[in-house]
Order: C-alpha cells, then structure tokens, then sequence
C-alpha cells in the first residue's frame, strides 16, 4: 500500500505528467520511465533524489539544463541555481492542494490503477478547469 506519486510540471505548477511507484523503488529509477515523455524546456527543476548522473546527461542530451541539488553523500559536490532553485516550491504546493482531498491524502484505493485515477481526475479539475 506505500506508493510515491511523481509529477512534471509547467512553470505555473500545473502538472503535465504524472506517475504512480511503488514507495520502495528509488526517484531517479521512476524518472526513467518519464524521460521520454519530457516536454520540452530550458531547465528542469528537481529534488535530490532526482541526482544520478545518467539522469543528468540524458537532460543535457535533450537541452535541458538541470538544476538538481546533489545527494549528501555525492563525492563531488554538483553546483546548482539556488535561486532558480526555489522555484520548487509550486510543485510542493501542488502535491499539498491536491492532498487537500481526503481520498487522496489517505489512498482510499487499494488499487493503485483507481488510485491514479483519483488523482488524474482531482489534478484536471484543481488546476486545468
């Protein structure tokens, strides 16, 4: 029943893609499955567990520059935009409204297919209509 939810977002906080792992499975391994689907950007904001190397190439392959803070135990330190940086923020408050419903915030659904439809169809009517 532990899931992790994975969102892209434009620059306004609206979810563009969305991804449903289970929660033992490691960020950047669930970012494989999205990196086709990326659209396309100048920059890609994302949280630490987003830090792998291939990762990194594979945005800078496509002309997106990353802005990924390194893991704590990353040998070499990788700079990033800290004041780009804090633009994060929209995709956290966009996780918290879209908890705001109770379904969600609880997962009510023992399926994870209905589950993720839930929150499909709460993410179309907070942010699209």
């Amino acid at each position: 029943m532990n899931s992790n939810r994975h969102a892209v977002c434009d620059g306004r906080g609206r979810p563009q893609i969305m991804l449903l792992s289970e929660g033992q499975m490691s960020d950047f391994k669930c970012v494989a499955l999205m990196i086709d689907t990326l659209p396309r950007a100048k920059t890609l904001l994302g949280d630490r567990g987003y830090d792998a190397d291939w990762f990194r190439q594979a945005l800078s392959d496509r002309g997106i520059t990353p802005c990924i803070p390194s893991m704590t135990n990353r040998r070499v330190q990788i700079p990033h935009d800290a004041v780009l940086y804090r633009q994060r923020h929209r995709i956290e408050i966009m996780f918290g409204r879209l908890k705001d419903l109770r379904r969600i915030l609880t997962r009510k659904d023992r399926c994870a297919h209905t589950f993720m439809s839930a929150i499909a169809l709460a993410a179309t009517v907070i942010f699209w209509l």
